[in-house]
């Protein structure tokens, strides 16, 4: 019988019910029915009588049963938006009657894996398709020879990504399949979520939650997923920002520097929003007004045109490209989806089979703008145009204040962002929002980025290392001022580099404080352009690679901030190479020294 034809004979329902269910069975979505089915299952309970032979028989199936609401929660994360998930997901699984267990991958045991029922991955991609840092052990073991067979296993991955790169959702994906090759079975397909992920994450923890009470026949709570993640969200969060007002913008760099260096001072009064030293601001930014007055030229659209831009909220074409849309950044899936609104040629041979290469060449440092002059306009409406746009996402900066400190402010750190590619000046989002639009008295949309990956030691006392060059400085001054406040007694080692000393040493006045009055134990910094050779901040590792390694041994946790292409890159080899040589071990019982410091969290990195 189909769900169309409940109003035969034999159906158990009134033909007013019929008629009530028939109409609402058609709007559900799959995940919807799934959710509905086993939330209706799970309601309907055997009557159990004492001594009853019946009874005696299910009691093994009772014991699966009970199994069957322990739910594992495994997440890897290196800016902290995979453990903020993970942990709304077991609210919303203990508030439906699950007994839920989050850990970091990291210190998750691969022979626990065979144990556990029901698995859920929540996890980030990291750099050019790796695990993020607190992920990788898990991720080698898990595609081990080690690995266990998971006959028994039950699991969904939750993918968190950027398509902006080629590797899109890797470790996700990398995860899924090997559970499935292991022997597991799905609870729930997998969902790539790219950087606006709040709703696709809700939508796959719905699914997720329907399977699991499909498959359980204890009695469940009757509080729904979505009520559940109401009650998880704190009142101002990355769907609900701050509007934060701005007390200071100064320019950090000395006059005649190749760069401009912005620090904000930024006021949460009254937010209610609290963060620890290595935590980070998420901001919202909006996009360069004659970016879009550009973009508005080249399109056949007034810009007044409304648009609809998420359920019931419409606004004019102009305001949607300014502060709703990512216009700065092409990806492979934005040219697929504009190729299916046009008829260009030129764009259908650019994404032929085979062209690979020639798809990554055209869209690195090119932007909407050089995509509609190429190929465009298109015959479509405003709003087909922009319903294959996605969402602006928040840029995230580590917090360069400690809030003992600076109560109700924070402050951040942003390099302005300025370069020229294929013939056109380009610029960073937020951070020339930052530098050029932004001033005090203004206010924008924030959020506090929890960062479990990046904290100081819970002994004051604990020597610790500090590598951040540039902007990657930011969090050690929180660092700083955390300890100042705390009267922490442990040593500090502070490694900073940049282009000049006169112009570009970023808070010297602060660290040279800090020195005097012991907070900061030594200082060692890396000009590059102050001399004919360049020098960077892995080059004084080196010179001192004999008092690191000592401090190493004495405990010192050791911190790294800054880009990963390059310098954290980089770094993590010197480190490397200086355990080598001051331990006097092979490169792989380095490797291994390392490894044991970030099981013990005493290398942390914060790196983008």
């Amino acid at each position: 019988m189909s769900l169309q034809q409940l109003q035969v004979l034999n159906s158990p329902f009134s033909s007013e019910q019929a008629e009530l269910l028939n109409c609402l069975l058609p709007t559900l979505t799959d995940s919807q029915k799934m959710w509905l089915s086993g939330y209706l299952a799970a309601g309907i309970q055997p009557a159990f009588i004492p001594g009853n032979s019946i009874q005696e028989a299910v009691q093994p199936q009772l014991a699966k049963q009970a199994a069957s609401k322990e739910v594992t929660i495994l997440y890897g994360s290196q800016s902290g938006n995979a453990r903020g998930l993970a942990k709304n997901v077991e609210k919303a699984l203990e508030a439906n009657g699950f007994q839920a267990a989050v850990s970091v991958m990291s210190d998750f045991k691969l022979n626990q894996l065979k144990k556990v029922r029901n698995l859920l991955i929540i996890v980030s991609t990291h750099g050019e398709g790796d695990p993020p840092d607190n992920a990788l052990t898990f991720h080698e073991l898990i595609h081990s020879k080690r690995a266990p067979k998971l006959d028994e296993l039950h699991f969904s991955v939750l993918a968190l990504g950027d398509s902006s790169y080629e590797f899109f959702c890797q470790t996700g994906k990398d995860f899924d399949k090997r559970l499935e090759e292991l022997g597991g079975t799905r609870l729930y397909p997998r969902f790539d979520c790219d950087v606006d992920y709040d709703e696709p994450a809700a939508e796959w923890l719905q699914g997720v939650m329907g399977s699991l009470i499909e498959s359980s026949q204890t009695q469940s709570s009757s509080v729904s997923p979505a009520a559940s993640q109401q009650q998880a969200e704190s009142v101002y969060s990355r769907s609900n920002p701050f509007k934060a007002e701005i007390l200071e913008n100064i320019n950090l760099n000395g006059r005649g520097s190749n760069k401009e260096t912005r620090h904000l001072e930024i006021s949460l009064e009254g937010s209610g929003l609290t963060f620890e030293p290595g935590d980070s601001l998420g901001i919202y930014p909006e996009n360069d007004p004659a970016l879009v007055d550009l973009l508005l030229h080249e399109l056949p659209w007034k810009p007044e045109e409304p648009v609809t831009v998420k359920p019931g909220d419409v606004r004019p074409l102009e305001n949607a490209l300014l502060s709703f849309y990512e216009i700065t950044i092409l990806t492979k899936p934005l040219l697929e989806k504009i190729n299916k609104l046009s008829s260009n040629e030129k764009l259908q041979r650019l994404l032929a089979p085979g062209q690979a290469e020639k798809v990554r060449e055209y869209i690195k440092g090119r932007d909407l703008l050089d995509l509609i002059r190429d190929f465009g306009p298109w015959g479509t409406s405003a709003q087909e145009f922009v319903s294959v746009l996605r969402k602006i996402p928040a840029r995230l900066y580590s917090i360069a204040s400690s809030l003992t400190a600076n109560p109700d402010e924070v402050h951040v750190t942003i390099g302005a962002v300025r370069y020229k590619a294929n013939g056109r000046k380009r610029n960073g989002v937020c951070s020339i929002f930052a530098a050029e639009r932004l001033q005090a008295g203004d206010t924008i949309p924030v959020f506090i980025q929890h960062n479990e990956n990046f904290k100081l030691p819970q002994n004051p006392d604990s020597p610790i290392i500090m590598v951040g060059p540039g902007t990657g400085v930011a969090p050690f001054r929180s660092f700083m001022q955390e300890r100042e406040e705390l009267g922490a007694h442990g040593k500090s080692w502070l490694f900073f580099g940049d282009q000049h000393f006169t112009t570009d040493f970023l808070y010297q006045t602060e660290w040279q404080k800090w020195l005097k009055q012991g907070v900061l134990t030594r200082m060692d910094v890396a000009f590059s352009r102050d001399q004919e050779e360049k020098v960077y901040v892995q080059h004084r590792m080196l010179e001192h690679g004999k008092e690191l390694f000592q401090w190493l041994e004495e405990g010192a946790y050791f911190y790294v901030c800054g880009a990963e292409k390059n310098m954290a890159h980089d770094v993590h080899l010197t480190l490397l190479e200086i355990i080598e040589q001051e331990a006097g071990l092979t490169r792989k019982q380095a490797e291994e020294y390392v490894a044991n410091l970030q099981q013990q969290k005493r290398y942390q990195r914060d790196v983008y």
